[in-house]
């Protein structure tokens, strides 16, 4: 059986492949002989307790099989094994067992046990995103895949404290010799490099808003406004932001909520709707103060106690009995709140950052400026002042950046999107070498 690439990876949905529990049985004649196709289709998950998911390709052409047959359940001359296959697999699959004398028997989930994730990465967008995701944790399967957004407010974050039109064309002319896989010693993050374009271009965008072209050289002009010049505007963008980044992701884990214990779960949990509803209060509440609106004040206050007593609902559910449960929900509540507004500030060093990236380019660009009026020899030291300082910047900065747009990703924004964690699908596969040996 040929391999290819399943049909239930080809869709765009938020959600993670559905799975379908399933039996491989055959008779005990047969048994290698499907084993080896399931194998070559490379989309089914076999549970067993000699051979752990993915670990026949590395075992050897014969021993896989072998351990899979002393696991199965035997009962009247047939075998049998269970595990997980994508659902819009299952037909194509059955059938191409059902010509080695085998076949694929649908089951019922087991009552509490989710299915593996196996997450769509059908475009070059997704598979470059997808590490951002992995290196937190597994998508439960219940969960929205959360890469594409999970990408753009990286790319966007990073743009931000990278602002320069100049710095950002690099990255864009790095991703270009990325994509070209003629760099070998980076040809196994070669996919990467529409995430390294997509940083690149979001760089050189907020470096047209700031006016910033490897420094203030005065080559592109300020379409916003320039960072040094401005500060406490820049700040209070970058907490506005940050309010709205955040607000996505309560949506999210609303969702989520929702999908994974149902609607109990999603009103009363601090990062479901009791959670949202609290922090649209402080953010109605923050208005009103800046706006010095009473009215406005008093509907945010509203919003914050109704979400906060859900929240502290949800807590005393799951807490003891007596003073103990009420002390642990009061410091539930102090901590969700803290949570929230540390967190909407924590936003600010995308100005704090930003305003450091372009001190560094304005010092640089002075010194250049200030050496290259005195004679020939200094115009030199200038060409190379100014190469030398903007490519350790670029690297100093770049590094920084990409560190605390994670951050920023993981601590404050993940956290409300994931409650658990999950399993991820691992099919069984063999080897060509055993597909040969085997009969």
């Amino acid at each position: 059986m040929a391999p290819r690439e399943p049909s239930s990876r080809r869709g765009g949905s938020l959600r993670p492949v559905r799975m379908q529990r399933v039996a491989l049985v055959a008779g005990l004649d047969d048994l290698d002989r499907v084993l080896v196709c399931a194998g070559a289709a490379g989309c089914v998950e076999i549970e067993s307790e000699d051979a752990a998911p993915g670990a026949a390709e590395a075992a050897g052409p014969a021993d896989p099989l072998e351990r899979f047959e002393r696991s199965a359940a035997r009962e009247r001359g047939t075998a049998a094994l269970v595990g997980w296959c994508p659902v819009e697999d299952v037909p194509r699959l059955g059938e191409r067992l059902g010509e080695f004398g085998g076949s694929l028997v649908p089951l019922p989930r087991p009552r509490g046990v989710d299915p593996p994730t196996l997450l769509r990465e059908t475009t070059r967008t997704r598979r470059a995103f997808s590490p951002l995701v992995r290196g937190y944790t597994t998508v439960p399967y219940p969960d929205l895949d959360p890469t594409v957004f999970a990408g753009c407010a990286y790319v966007l974050m990073f743009g931000l404290m990278f602002g320069d039109v100049g710095h950002g064309l690099v990255l864009i002319a790095g991703a270009l010799a990325l994509r070209t896989g003629r760099i070998k010693a980076l040809s196994r993050i070669r996919h990467l490099w529409p995430f390294v374009a997509s940083a690149g271009a979001a760089s050189a965008a907020a470096g047209l808003l700031y006016g910033e072209f490897f420094g203030p050289t005065g080559v592109v002009p300020a379409l916003w406004l320039r960072p040094l010049d401005q500060p406490l505007r820049l700040l209070a963008y970058a907490v506005v932001l940050g309010a709205v980044l955040l607000a996505a992701s309560y949506a999210l884990g609303c969702v989520n909520r929702w999908h994974e214990a149902g609607p109990g779960s999603a009103l009363y949990a601090a990062s479901g709707i009791a959670g949202a509803t609290a922090f649209l209060g402080l953010a109605v509440l923050a208005i009103g103060v800046w706006r010095h609106s009473g009215a406005v004040q008093i509907a945010g206050a509203a919003l914050a106690v109704a979400g906060l007593a859900a929240v502290g609902a949800g807590l005393a559910a799951t807490s003891p009995p007596g003073p103990a449960g009420g002390f642990q929900v009061g410091l539930g509540l102090v901590d969700t709140v803290t949570g929230m507004a540390s967190n909407a500030i924590s936003f600010s060093r995308l100005a704090a950052f930003g305003l450091t990236h372009a001190a560094l380019g304005s010092i640089i660009w002075q010194g250049t400026t200030g050496l290259a009026h005195h004679g020939a020899f200094a115009l030199v030291g200038a060409v190379l002042l100014f190469a030398v300082g903007n490519a350790v910047a670029f690297a100093l900065e770049g590094l920084v950046v990409g560190v605390q747009a994670m951050r920023l990703e993981y601590y404050e924004m993940f956290s409300r999107i994931f409650a658990s964690s999950g399993r991820p699908f691992q099919p069984f596969r063999l080897s060509p070498l055993a597909s040969e040996v085997t009969p």
